[in-house]
């Protein structure tokens, strides 16, 4: 078999913090893989070669083998089954339901509304002054939602001393919250402090949107 030719493959977008997350986790196992970059802002999410990956136009989509799986979600359950390598799932039933909780809430309460789509219809629709109070308000609601729920679970990381799964779901989140919409984080303290414990793991640093091969130069 040709080098490369069994390769992982990631469609991602820089900026897109589901793909940050399954960037988190080949990092995090060890995983080589081919980035192929998807420019959302062209919409080559919409191309015909795209839709046959993934219907819905979203990134990210991941190619193993005659395999392809979209939806960052599905995405981590599967990574975590085939490779098994540095487990991201604690084995303890209790542990593992507040993961899924934690990593729900990112995905399903906070990051699908300020996804570009939504944030685009709100400019269009309403008015592109909206956009940014709009996000605020969900990715606070969201955070407030998470302060409660980690607080008696955290050690030096969101559901104890291990790496796992919420971290792979907050971290991106966070970083969106500071460096794209400026929510005030002194209201938030538990998640500073695990967003300054991601800072130290070089799994994600690498992962970050501007370490990637089609992040803009500055």
């Amino acid at each position: 078999m040709a080098e490369g030719e069994n390769k992982l493959k990631l469609y991602s977008y820089w900026r897109s913090s589901c793909s940050f997350r399954i960037r988190i986790a080949l990092n995090l196992k060890g995983l080589e893989y081919q980035y192929i970059p998807v420019n959302l802002l062209k919409g080559e999410q919409f191309s015909p070669e795209f839709q046959k990956l993934n219907p819905i136009g979203y990134v990210p989509v991941l190619v193993d083998g005659d395999m392809i799986i979209s939806d960052s979600f599905a995405i981590f359950m599967y990574l975590e089954e085939k490779y098994p390598q540095h487990p991201l799932l604690p084995s303890d039933l209790a542990k593992k339901a507040l993961n899924f909780l934690a990593a729900n809430i990112v995905s399903s309460s906070i990051q699908p509304l300020q996804n570009l789509a939504v944030l685009k219809y709100i400019e269009e629709k309403v008015s592109p002054d909206e956009k940014i109070p709009w996000t605020k308000f969900h990715i606070e609601k969201g955070f407030e939602a998470l302060e409660k729920l980690l607080k008696d679970h955290a050690g030096k990381y969101a559901t104890g001393d291990e790496v796992s799964m919420a971290d792979l779901f907050l971290a991106p989140q966070i970083l969106a919250g500071i460096e794209r919409f400026n929510v005030d984080m002194a209201k938030f303290p538990l998640l500073s402090r695990l967003n300054e414990a991601y800072s130290e793991l070089p799994e994600f640093q690498n992962a970050k949107p501007e370490n990637q091969p089609d992040a803009p130069s500055a």
